[in-house]
């Protein structure tokens, strides 16, 4: 994929502590919401399924990865960072990667995604494991996967991938699923994150 056709994901999943406010959560999601115009798309809401502890999530896209470092710096989005993120929530996972090539629209609202993140083992090394995974599913005009190049909150992932579906009902029909756990690549995989979000609507910045 050329740097002009790059699409940069970042997704951020987030565990929103349980006796927090519901009027500081609204608000969290409200100025998150509103850091859009510094991003190529911006979605931020509560999941309706996770495998782990997670509550809501943040999903962006950036045209670079300098257009990404420039989001992570700029003093609109570390004050919504200080002054409403971190004082509700008490676990935060991101994982950032280049899409595949083939996903190149941003979610349309109320369609539904599925996001995995992939922890490899530690002890299994193999030569291109991480170009094997990716290359099983980037064919795929609605999914987008590639390996993680942020690492100091994803917890040792090292792998994204977002499946797009029309709505939630179509998430029950996700082939991805058997299609990874059918293939060896299963093996040298340690830990899972699989969480469900129905894309709230349309923060975009052109």
């Amino acid at each position: 994929m050329s740097a002009h056709h790059q699409i940069i994901e970042h997704i951020v999943l987030l565990h929103v502590k349980p006796d927090v406010d519901p009027t500081k959560v609204a608000a969290m999601i409200d100025k998150s919401n509103g850091l859009a115009r510094l991003t190529a798309y911006l979605s931020v809401g509560k999941l309706v399924g996770c495998s782990h502890n997670f509550t809501h999530m943040l999903h962006s896209r950036y045209r670079s990865k300098d257009d990404l470092q420039a989001y992570y710096k700029n003093p609109e989005h570390l004050h919504v960072v200080a002054e409403y993120i971190q004082p509700v929530v008490d676990d935060v996972l991101i994982v950032d990667w280049v899409s595949s090539e083939g996903f190149s629209k941003s979610p349309k609202p109320r369609s539904a995604m599925r996001v995995r993140l992939l922890k490899l083992k530690k002890d299994l090394v193999e030569h291109g494991l991480v170009e094997r995974i990716v290359s099983e599913f980037k064919s795929c005009e609605d999914v987008s996967v590639g390996e993680n190049f942020s690492h100091d909150l994803a917890q040792g992932y090292s792998i994204g991938m977002i499946h797009v579906f029309p709505d939630l009902e179509a998430v029950a029909s996700d082939s991805d699923h058997k299609k990874l756990h059918e293939s060896k690549v299963t093996d040298f995989i340690e830990k899972e994150i699989v969480v469900d979000y129905v894309v709230q609507p349309s923060h975009t910045h052109n």
